[in-house]
């Protein structure tokens, strides 16, 4: 069911921050954090504690848990030209916000017992800014005549009734209508509720993202547009995610340096849309009131709080989960209640809880979902297996994480004359889950699998990712594969793809395939085989970083725990030639699958990566500068290359690295195949991990219409609504992943500092400033303050010129990228920061 393929070919992992290409294995980072635990496990609650105020002096320590980087995006492009009274267009139409203004309109407050349920394309209007059409034929010719009409003038909703004579049963929809046009961005509400084309009135209308300084951007939906930046005294009350419109501004920040580019700045004037009206913090009491201090630092304000009564009784010091009730005005704080009471700080599970609650995950599946999936037969159904291509014969493996239990994927490679057959097998899911089924659903809903320290978050339920999906060693199991042959010069030959039965003759561990690489060539099959599949696996790396690929991974910080969650031990995993091995496979199987769907062109969803604004590069240019490292023109792909491998081993590698993702732009799904710009590849889809991602099964029924194996596929009118939805849920557990991780990280070294073992640890000093000096833990991809008054003995002066500190006696100097030994001093998880002491 192939073609000729001319070129090779990707597979992914889910991508935050900045922008990390894909690393390749769809699970390669996070199958690596599955934990031996039953999927959503979850560990008992324990020991009281007490919170902290906030700080406003220092951010969160910089605690890495992976290779992904978190990244806010910056402004980007210059700003519009200035609205004046003479250009047309109305000068002040819309509601601004001010100091007593009314409650945004919003949704009604959810029940405390009730989860936010996100609907399946095929039961909801679009109602996301990225689908096009929006439902029926009629509705389509609607919009475009509404869009017509207000290109003219500003309306309301009477008055564009009455010029375009609708019908009374066309009147009913056309609220609702205008409201999706709404939150698409449009046409924008002004005053007296009249509709206008956004663009008119220098508005726009995204999902806002704050950082933790308190400035924020509205984000883009255009390509080619900059980000929209805000200030924090020009936020209103938006929080983080909402959904919003803001008008844009050509004045610029006060006190900009002369010659520098205009920002793409605006100040946000109407909520339409809360992303989450719950807030997670500690519980705290002044004289007279109670109040919340959130755990997320984006949210800078104190939420007033009425009295805890029973059964929610609460105490000072515990996590508590509160609705947002009235926040008219940013210069006053927002009030709410309290909902849900976790627990004291530092019981064991709390912490952990605090980030599901705060991410709004979900924990257990619904009953029916359950049910339906405990019908599914544990074991393969003959009568299936006779119906597909047999590879029961085949020596075929898996190589995954030391804990892992859900295996997606299996390889088998052998060498022939012209080069190597490759068959790379994925589990087929998309056999058990079928479309518009409570299954179905509930796995749309979730969007992925999340992978937390203590615990994982399954998309499906267990009987199908740990069991009868999971292609496990020795057992029938069903697969989609796909097969190619590549010649010696690693150029694909051929390719097809094809519903097979499987029985994997082994399953390696990372760390057991790397010992197998390290040693000689031969012995038994499976080492054969191993070696073989490495033979493939380097050619194509080494193809795919000629053409252009960016090298951006991380090691990354694996964090062992005990029964209870506590850490035991932090272990370091380096993206070795046994994960490159992997990755290289699958990265061919998604490129293959992504290419053949958009030649056929069958409607699916892609993995896309856009190219950087130039103004972005230019800006990590200067920050590299300041690094010491140099630079060309880094919007050529190859100065890019360049940098990267002139960073290799360097201090500052990691830092200039983060920085660089937090320059590129957020990979996600689109129904559009436009490439990946992080991998060099103009076809790329993720195919290779259905048990985690629900892109990967809309993917498989793609190529299942695409093949002829089924008579519907994926609906084209409901693709972008799944990929806005997939594409927010793979950042929330990504932010969820990063933060139980980091939280593990600090949690451990505050039990160093209790037991006062007065273990030392090599550090790099990463910067200097006047207070002292910032340092990482390479080992444990760490970062905090070693403060200047801790160094004694001496006084020191910074020498910014030359980044270092000198003692004005002993002419003792601490250079930027020197190494030196450091003990931990101190570790406040209130405020997530660690500080060092020099031994």
């Amino acid at each position: 069911m192939g073609g000729v393929v001319k070129h090779q070919s990707p597979r992914g992992s889910q991508q935050t921050g900045g922008a990390k290409p894909e690393s390749g294995r769809s699970s390669s980072r996070n199958r690596r954090r599955r934990k031996n635990a039953k999927a959503g496990q979850q560990l008992p609650a324990g020991a009281p504690g007490q919170a902290q105020p906030k700080a406003n002096q220092r951010g969160p320590a910089q605690v890495r848990g992976g290779a992904k980087a978190g990244g806010h995006r910056k402004a980007g492009a210059p700003a519009a030209a200035a609205n004046s009274k003479g250009n047309g267009r109305p000068a002040r139409l819309e509601t601004e916000p001010r100091s007593q203004a009314g409650v945004p309109r919003r949704h009604d407050p959810r029940k405390p017992s009730e989860k936010p349920r996100h609907l399946h394309p095929a039961e909801q209007q679009p109602r996301k800014p990225t689908v096009p059409g929006g439902g029926s034929e009629a509705s389509s010719k609607l919009r475009q005549d509404i869009l017509k009409l207000l290109a003219e003038r500003p309306l309301d909703k009477v008055e564009i009734s009455e010029a375009l004579n609708l019908e009374p049963s066309l009147r009913t929809k056309l609220l609702g209508l205008l409201r999706d046009m709404e939150l698409a961005g449009d046409v924008a509400r002004i005053r007296k509720d009249r509709f206008i084309i956004p663009e008119a009135a220098d508005l726009l209308t995204g999902n806002i993202q704050f950082h933790a300084s308190g400035t924020a951007h509205v984000l883009s939906e255009k390509p080619g547009e900059p980000d929209l930046f805000i200030s924090a005294e020009n936020s209103f009350t938006a929080m983080h995610g909402d959904r919003v419109v803001a008008r844009v501004s050509v004045d610029g920040p006060k006190g900009r340096r002369p010659g520098a580019a205009a920002v793409h700045e605006g100040r946000v004037i109407r909520i339409l849309n809360r992303a989450n009206e719950t807030i997670v913090g500690t519980l705290q009491k002044s004289k007279n009131f109670f109040y919340l201090v959130a755990d997320d630092p984006r949210f800078v304000h104190n939420l007033y709080l009425q009295a805890p009564v029973p059964p929610l009784s609460a105490s000072i010091g515990d996590k508590v989960v509160a609705h947002l009730d009235s926040w008219p005005s940013r210069h006053v704080n927002p009030e709410g209640h309290i909902i849900e009471v976790l627990g004291p700080v530092g019981k064991p599970g709390v912490d952990m809880l605090s980030i599901i609650r705060k991410h709004q995950l979900p924990t257990d599946f619904p009953p029916a979902v359950l049910q339906e999936a405990g019908r599914v037969l544990p074991e393969v159904d003959p009568h299936e297996a006779a119906r597909r291509e047999d590879l029961r014969g085949k020596f075929i493996f898996t190589i995954d994480p030391d804990d892992a239990k859900d295996f997606d994927d299996a390889i088998d490679v052998e060498r022939t004359a012209a080069g190597w057959k490759l068959g790379i097998h994925i589990a087929d899911v998309s056999h058990y889950v079928r479309p518009k089924t409570t299954l179905d659903r509930e796995a749309y809903a979730r969007g992925n699998s999340v992978y937390l320290a203590d615990r994982v978050i399954p998309m499906l339920p267990e009987a199908l990712s740990n069991g009868i999906c999971s292609l496990k060693p020795g057992v029938e199991r069903l697969a989609f594969s796909v097969f190619a042959e590549v010649n010696k010069a690693g150029k694909i030959h051929s390719v097809r793809f094809a519903k097979s039965v499987i029985k994997s003759a082994a399953r390696l561990t990372y760390k057991q395939a790397f010992e197998i690489l390290k040693q000689p060539a031969g012995g038994d099959a499976l080492a054969e085989r191993v070696h073989v599949a490495w033979e493939l696996a380097s050619l194509l790396r080494k193809k795919r970083f000629a053409a252009g690929s960016l090298d951006l991974d991380f090691p990354e910080i694996k964090v062992w725990l005990d029964d209870k969650g506590t850490p035991i031990r932090l272990e370091r995993v380096e993206n070795d030639i046994s994960h490159q091995l992997i990755e290289e496979m699958m990265l061919l199987a998604n490129e293959l699958v992504g290419r053949e769907l958009k030649v056929r062109n069958q409607p699916a969803l892609y993995r896309i990566h856009e190219k950087p604004d130039a103004e972005k590069l230019l800006e990590f240019r200067e920050f590299a500068a300041g690094q010491g490292v140099r630079a060309g023109d880094l919007t050529q792909r190859p100065e890019l290359q360049k940098l990267l491998s002139g960073l290799r081993g360097q201090p500052h590698e990691s830092a200039v690295k983060i920085a660089l993702l937090k320059s590129l732009k957020r990979a996600r799904y689109s129904p559009d195949p436009i490439g990946h710009y992080g991998l060099a590849k103009p076809d790329y889809t993720h195919f290779t991990s259905p048990i985690r991602r629900y892109s990967d099964l809309v993917v498989h029924r793609g190529l299942e219409r695409m093949l002829g194996l089924t008579k519907s596929g994926p609906d084209s009118t409901a693709l972008a609504t799944a990929a806005d939805h997939i594409s927010t849920t793979e950042r929330t557990a990504s932010d969820a992943e990063r933060e139980s991780v980091r939280l593990k990280k600090l949690e451990y070294f505050q039990l160093q500092v209790a037991k006062r073992t007065g273990q030392s640890f090599k550090a790099t000093i990463l910067d200097v400033k006047n207070y002292g000096m910032f340092v990482e833990l390479p080992e444990f991809l760490l970062s905090g303050l070693v403060h200047v008054s801790s160094l004694d003995g001496d006084f020191y002066v910074l020498d910014p010129a030359r980044g270092r500190l000198v003692g004005r006696k002993s002419k003792k100097v601490y250079q930027v990228g020197a190494t030196v030994e450091v003990i931990v001093a101190r570790v406040d998880m209130f405020k997530q920061q660690v500080d060092f002491k020099i031994v």
